[in-house]
């Protein structure tokens, strides 16, 4: 078979499926990226063990039709040095050998064969289907993604929980100590259903859905999700197991709440939060009513820090200690310029919600408090 297509047409869409691909991949075929041609079009696929991308793009003067595993640093590496200009790839169908030609020159290796890559399994009859726009799905996994777990003895906090009802979606992410729950009423199912998407293919689609429009489809089964973008189609296979009861951990009388301005309270938990024992990143918050001190000590290094934020704080006095790091992750994913946090109790979850909610959409960020030796 043989092409032209424009260098820039083929680097951007093989640099994007690009990070799916495992480099320590135990099949070398998996450290390849195949390319099908059929007619004009060029389809370009990337996987590994759990998640399969594929996109396409558009080439001129083809000829012939095949498929041909090229390994992924061979045509991604020169091709990141080459100024857009047109390529021709030809590949000796029977030899496997492929020559991209360029303008001031050429170079070549050889190719695996393409109908050894490995192969999705289908989907079974009784699979589910959930469509709802790009952006919806964006802000969903990128408000949620943060609280995810890395915990190789507890995979299903690994992963983002999708709970579908024919009302609405709820992503749901958690690591034991900070949960992250966004209610949109923007997509809904047809029936009651979940699934758990893994950290890496949702890792991927908050880097692709940026630059997408239009509605995005997901068909899946127990095991595996089918996710059709207008560009692009993932296969992805599910993290097994049961999602813990996420709404029995979010406390729901709540007496105790201010209003902060976001980053003004981020600024201040960042400089106070500097001076905090790096092996437990504890920050003191001492709650009164016109002002809440941030406070932080290493004892090892006799360094401490304590800064004033003015507010109308409603409800009782009260010290609580939080992991600066976590809180400091959690204001960074809350879309608003003002926050509200709820507490009941010292040794009770924290909710901290956005103060200006979006249409649709409903957010709460949940966080355990640190105990405090007083």
């Amino acid at each position: 078979m043989k092409f032209v297509v424009s260098s820039a047409a083929l680097f951007n869409p093989l640099q994007a499926i690009s990070r799916v691909i495992n480099p320590k991949s135990n099949l070398p075929i998996l450290e390849c990226f195949l390319l099908s041609l059929e007619g004009n079009k060029l389809m370009l696929t990337a996987a590994d063990n759990e998640v399969r991308l594929e996109t396409f793009v558009e080439v001129s003067d083809a000829e012939g039709n095949g498929m041909v595993a090229i390994n992924a640093k061979n045509l991604l590496d020169p091709l990141r040095e080459l100024p857009d200009q047109p390529l021709t790839i030809d590949v000796n169908d029977e030899t496997l050998e492929v020559y991209i030609y360029y303008h001031n020159g050429k170079y070549n290796f050889v190719g695996l064969k393409g109908d050894e890559y490995p192969q999705p399994k289908p989907l079974s009859e009784s699979a589910s289907a959930l469509v709802l726009d790009a952006q919806v799905l964006f802000e969903g996994i990128n408000r949620s993604l943060f609280a995810t777990a890395d915990d190789d003895f507890r995979p299903v906090m690994s992963g983002i929980y999708f709970d579908i009802t024919p009302d609405d979606l709820t992503f749901v992410a958690s690591d034991g100590h900070k949960l992250a729950r966004i209610i949109t009423k923007e997509a809904k199912g047809e029936a009651q259903s979940s699934f758990i998407l893994p950290k890496k293919p949702a890792n991927l689609l908050k880097s692709l859905l940026p630059r997408e429009s239009g509605e995005v489809q997901i068909k899946f089964d127990d095991n595996n999700a089918y996710i059709t973008t207008p560009k692009y189609t993932m296969v992805c296979r599910f993290v097994e197991g049961r999602y813990p009861n996420y709404n029995s951990v979010i406390p729901q009388n709540n007496p105790n709440h201010v209003v902060l301005d976001r980053l003004a309270f981020l600024s201040a938990l960042k400089r106070v939060s500097v001076f905090s024992d790096p092996s437990s990143s504890l920050v003191k918050l001492q709650f009164s009513q016109d002002k809440i001190v941030a406070s932080a000590q290493n004892i090892d290094y006799l360094t401490s820090a304590e800064e004033i934020i003015p507010c109308n704080y409603e409800g009782n006095a009260m010290n609580i200690g939080f992991k600066a790091v976590f809180l400091i992750d959690i204001l960074n994913n809350i879309p608003s310029a003002d926050v509200r946090l709820e507490l009941s109790d010292p040794s009770r979850a924290c909710l901290i919600l956005p103060e200006e909610k979006e249409e649709n959409e409903d957010m709460l960020v949940l966080l355990m408090p640190m105990m405090l030796n007083e």
